[in-house]
């Protein structure tokens, strides 16, 4: 008899299929244990030794655990075949090691798929906990708390409001933050290209680009305006044209290695826009049903016996011809041992996407997967690819056409890769065209572009381009992006990265002050020293007193530092990206507002960071960190018009956001109408019909059935919403706010009573308005009626009907109660009772 132990309870149903009645199969629900948050969890004075304790939910667990092993002689970890896997069974050894008395064995298993043939063969080759491995674990987990512990409370100390660094983190953060200031500095540069539309003498259209030009090869930016442009469309137009030379060469297209981790995460961001988190539980879901073979791995090469099932495969589904002489052969790319895995791929080649029973994203996935795998073992797709170039008669204009014929296709029958750049293969196939003919021009089309500043990271590109660099590994691609995103240092926008100003301040703060640390070749070689460790090639506890020696005294250089200096040091390095030169020549850090101050960063209690006058309280101006081009002209104040009664409507930029405002501030109106920019809408884009929209929030929706009480729609801080009475209920667009009718309010409205299993209570009588504000009501209780007020709640007397309760005694009952609760409401009930005491001698 054996207990297994696995992480999931779906991997154990998995298993437990296949083990027999002599087995227990268990798990354990991920890590069981973690290093406590608190500060002395790793020490370093003490050979680094590691504090660890049961995390609460992971007790019963283990208890579980332990009272199966009372019965069963040996314990059998079958944890995932990676350092995170081999880790959680170390813990679990560990944690177990009171249960795990004289005679008990210890076995640690291994498999790559969830199948009756890999579980068996594992059961059969058990071997102990791989010391290499867990080390390995053991050194990346003390240095990401090393640094977290450390460098987090200098970040708290110097920027207010600045949440926490991590090793990995910090890096990709700045990955994004650098890919932000280039597209900022970036200047457009114009030019122009010239297509013409030509006929063979048959008649058969084709489009030519102009190539040569003055008997010169013609180069990106020679056509640098419209002027040159159309002298070119002339050059063509007056000079007739003939077929120079024809020239088809084949070519052969070799299909894509099969998935790794990095690859999977990028290809299901470019097909379905899946996040790396989200693709990578959905794999694991595949993975712990047994579809697919282990889903975090470095590796690209297939097991032979998945190499020969997938050409019988594809010889079954589309003949002979479409599986290559001899089988494809993938080089491993795995830096170590631990992922040293086999690629991402299905445990069985012959279930079909249609056949798999699973819905949704995982059945997407799987297509994804399936598909991959197939083409990567099929047939080169054979092409054709023809270039014709046309010329006039005296060399001066010369145009080029392109086509591409598929002879065969090969792979691409059923896979073929996505790109992250919008721009596809455009050659087209081109009609019969032969040298020494003359072609008839039918059009010629200028067409002006301009250079693109570099694409914001997508998940998948920001995966690819970690992978480049060497910083990460497999298993760690999908938290370190959530990670960021969760610290509300970087948000996703239309599917791209855009760096928050907390994470523009935290970034050039580190690299100010901790540039080592944010190195990207630095990240990289530690990354490799841990690899290393994997392998068993390097001591974990030299690495960690090596990093921890240079850390420290890293650390202990900005202990002095006050924040104003650091501001200062953040200030002068932003500089080039916060105030760009002006096209009048002027100081672009004097205020625009006043003309007097000058600009600086200053930080807001929020953590944001953003750009103020010197001149403050006197001088308001403030704008955005991270404006258009980081022009503090696009991001300060614009009119938008003026309103039906000629009050200008303006867009501004404050320190939390861009906001409309109505009218100007002054001593008649201090405090003048104000709205803040939905998240979403550009306020480059904003236009005076959507600001007016705005201000004229909370609009009225209507008189509720029920009760005849307003509805009211508008946008508060959780974001659009209906509102009645006290209960509001959220909208799922912005835009619905201005649309929304009396039927889907109430509609919403309803849900969300369902939801939280109560409907708002309804007044059994309203007696007024309170003298502070408020209506006062009576109201029917669990405990009897009562008069409300705010958030003060009287029971009537038992003499006292809520059919008789006069508005007087309401104001006493609340009054009372509001004295009984003490603090500072005291006051309030005295200025009650005189008030009540006033109205009622009124009377």
């Amino acid at each position: 008899m054996a207990v297994v132990v696995v992480e999931s309870p779906a991997k154990a149903k998995t298993i437990n299929k296949y083990l027999g009645q002599d087995y227990t199969v268990l798990a354990s629900y991920g890590h069981v244990r973690d290093l406590p948050p608190k500060d002395g969890s790793v020490d370093p004075d003490n050979e680094f030794d590691m504090k660890w304790e049961v995390a609460s939910d992971s007790k019963k667990h283990v208890r579980a655990i332990a009272e199966a092993l009372k019965t069963d002689d040996t314990l059998i970890l079958a944890t995932d075949p990676d350092r995170e896997g081999e880790a959680i069974s170390w813990h679990l050894k560990e944690a177990l090691a009171s249960s795990l008395k004289k005679g008990k064995e210890v076995r640690r298993v291994t498999f790559n798929a969830i199948t009756k043939n890999a579980v068996s063969d594992a059961m059969a080759h058990p071997r102990d906990v791989d010391t290499a491995l867990v080390e390995a674990y053991l050194a990346r987990r003390a240095l990401d708390y090393l640094v977290g512990f450390n460098l987090s409370p200098v970040l708290w100390r110097k920027l207010p409001g600045a949440k926490s660094a991590g090793r990995v983190q910090s890096v990709c953060l700045r990955l994004i933050v650098e890919r932000e200031l280039e597209i900022e500095a970036f200047k457009a540069r114009e030019y122009w290209t010239v297509t013409a539309t030509l006929a063979t003498p048959r008649g058969q259209e084709f489009e030519a680009r102009l190539t040569v030009l003055g008997g010169k090869k013609l180069e990106k930016f020679d056509l640098a305006n419209e002027t040159a442009a159309e002298m070119a469309v002339q050059a063509i137009t007056s000079r007739d044209l003939m077929v120079k030379s024809v020239e088809a060469k084949p070519a052969n297209r070799n299909p894509y290695a099969p998935f790794m981790t990095s690859t999977l995460q990028q290809e299901a961001s470019r097909k379905f826009g899946m996040g790396a988190k989200a693709a990578m539980s959905t794999a694991q879901r595949l993975y712990e049903a047994g579809h697919i073979t282990y889903m975090r791995t470095d590796g690209i090469d297939m097991a032979p016996e998945a190499v020969m099932a997938a050409r019988d495969e594809i010889k079954r589904r589309f003949g002979a011809e479409y599986v290559p002489d001899s089988p494809r052969m993938y080089k491993n790319k795995a830096k170590n041992a631990q992922e040293a895995h086999e690629c991402i791929r299905p445990t069985d080649m012959s279930l079909s996407p249609d056949k798999i029973r699973v819905e949704g994203e995982q059945k997407k996935l799987y297509d994804l997967i399936w598909k991959r795998t197939i083409a990567s073992q099929m047939a080169a797709a054979r092409l054709e690819r023809t270039t014709v170039d046309i010329a006039s008669a005296d060399g001066e204009v010369g145009l080029r056409a392109t086509g591409q014929v598929v002879m065969f296709d090969g792979f691409l029958k059923v896979y073929d890769e996505g790109r992250d750049d919008e721009d596809g293969d455009d050659s087209a196939r081109l009609p019969q065209i032969t040298e020494g003919e003359r072609t008839e021009k039918r059009k010629i089309s200028p067409e002006q572009h301009f250079t693109q500043p570099p694409p914001r990271y997508t998940e998948a590109t920001l995966v690819k381009r970690m992978e480049e660099l060497g910083i990460g590994r497999p298993s760690t691609y999908a938290s370190i992006v959530t990670t960021i995103q969760d610290r509300e240092y970087v948000r996703k926008e239309k599917g791209r990265l855009v760096p928050e100003d907390k994470g523009r301040l935290v970034t050039a703060f580190l690299t100010n002050f901790f540039r080592r640390y944010v190195e990207y070749d630095f990240t990289a070689d530690l990354e490799e020293e841990l690899d290393d460790i994997s392998a068993g090639s390097r001591d974990y506890k030299d690495v960690l007193a090596r990093f921890w020696r240079d850390f420290t005294a890293a650390i202990a250089e900005t202990s002095d530092l006050r924040i104003g200096e650091v501001l200062e040091k953040i200030d002068d390095f932003l500089a080039p990206h916060l105030y760009p030169p002006r096209e009048d020549g002027s100081d672009p850090r004097l205020c625009p507002t006043c003309g007097e101050g000058r600009l600086n960063l200053k930080t807001a209690r929020s953590g944001g960071a953003f750009i103020g006058c010197s001149n403050y309280p006197n001088c308001r101006f403030t704008r955005p960190l991270s404006g258009p081009n980081g022009e503090a002209g696009d991001t300060g104040d614009r009119l938008l018009g003026h309103d039906e009664n000629g009050l200008p409507i303006y867009i501004r930029a404050g320190r939390f956001g861009p906001y409309v405002q109505r009218g100007e501030a002054d001593e008649d109106n201090p405090k003048p109408p104000r709205a803040s920019l939905p998240k979403g809408w550009s306020p480059a884009e904003l236009e005076l019909d959507r600001a007016l929209m705005l201000l004229s929030l909370p609009r009225e929706v209507g008189s509720h059935p029920d009760d005849g009480e307003p509805v009211e729609a508008g946008i508060g801080r959780y974001g659009p919403y209906v509102k009645h009475g006290r209960v509001y209920a959220n909208l799922p667009d912005v835009d619905e706010v201005f649309t929304v009718g009396m039927n889907r309010a109430v509609e919403v409205l309803a849900e969300k009573a369902t939801r939280t299993g109560r409907a708002a209570p309804t007044p059994l009588r309203e007696l007024g308005e309170h003298p502070d504000g408020g209506p006062v009501q009576v109201m029917s209780g669990r405990y009897g009626p009562y008069v409300k007020w705010a958030k003060v709640n009287a029971t009537l007397p038992k003499e006292m009907s809520p059919e008789a309760v006069t508005f007087d005694e309401a104001l006493t009952l609340i009054a009372e109660k509001a004295a009984k609760k003490g603090g500072g409401r005291k006051k309030a009930a005295k200025k009650t009772t005189k008030q009540a005491a006033k109205k009622a001698a009124a009377k």
